[in-house]
């Protein structure tokens, strides 16, 4: 599903960045311009990355 139509970024790519390190919006958007032009992506966005955030950490918790 596309999150940010103005670059054209997926909730795939997100999470895809999350793995390799973006933990906030403001890396995000130094990495792929996330809401860097209309905005209307951040509040979508945010929440993928908190999501993959806390799956993360629960995947490590539990190993």
């Amino acid at each position: 599903m596309f999150v940010c139509i103005c670059h054209g970024i997926t909730d795939k790519q997100i999470k895809q960045a999350v793995h390799q390190g973006c933990e906030t919006l403001a890396d995000l958007k130094k990495q792929h311009g996330v809401a860097s032009e209309c905005g209307k992506c951040a509040k979508m966005a945010k929440a993928i990355i908190n999501k993959e955030l806390a799956l993360t950490a629960s995947y490590y918790q539990v190993a």
